[in-house]
């Protein structure tokens, strides 16, 4: 959805200090973890862990093996909590993104209201030009019918 990095700018959704400690919170995670950059810092720090604590696990003396042992157990902690809050972060976000929906359809529909509206008139004084138009004709041409006989 390529409207959601703009959604600021429309007058109708609220954004800035009108938004909540939460909802502003919500947008960055949308907006951080919801990106390539993201994805691909998330790989980055995953290789480097891997790498480093191999090096270390290598080259090390005296017994110790990294700073996180094989099968890298601390590694595999901040992920599953990371995979726990998956689902919870996810939601945040897909309900934040909703409420900019929202607020942007009920401004649409404010929007379809007024033009219906303007419609309507437009389409009232139109008919009234006609029959304007049409006296004003018969008035030239003597009261006689527009066909002229």
């Amino acid at each position: 959805m390529p409207w959601l990095r703009h959604w600021h700018r429309h007058p109708a959704v609220r954004s800035g200090e009108q938004l909540t400690t939460g909802e502003r919170y919500a947008d960055l995670m949308r907006n951080g973890m919801g990106s390539w950059p993201f994805v691909f810092g998330f790989l980055g720090a995953m290789f480097l862990w891997g790498f480093a604590n191999s090096v270390l696990h290598a080259f090390s003396s005296n017994g110790k093996h990294g700073f996180d042992p094989y099968p890298y157990i601390l590694l595999n902690l901040i992920l599953s909590t990371l995979a726990g809050l998956q689902g919870a972060i996810l939601l945040i976000a897909a309900k934040r993104a909703d409420q900019i929906s929202s607020e942007l359809a009920a401004n649409d529909y404010e929007v379809n209201v007024k033009a219906e509206k303007m419609i309507e008139e437009n389409t009232r004084l139109t008919e009234a030009i006609k029959d304007l138009s049409e006296a004003i004709h018969a008035h030239i041409l003597g009261e006689q019918d527009p066909a002229g006989r």
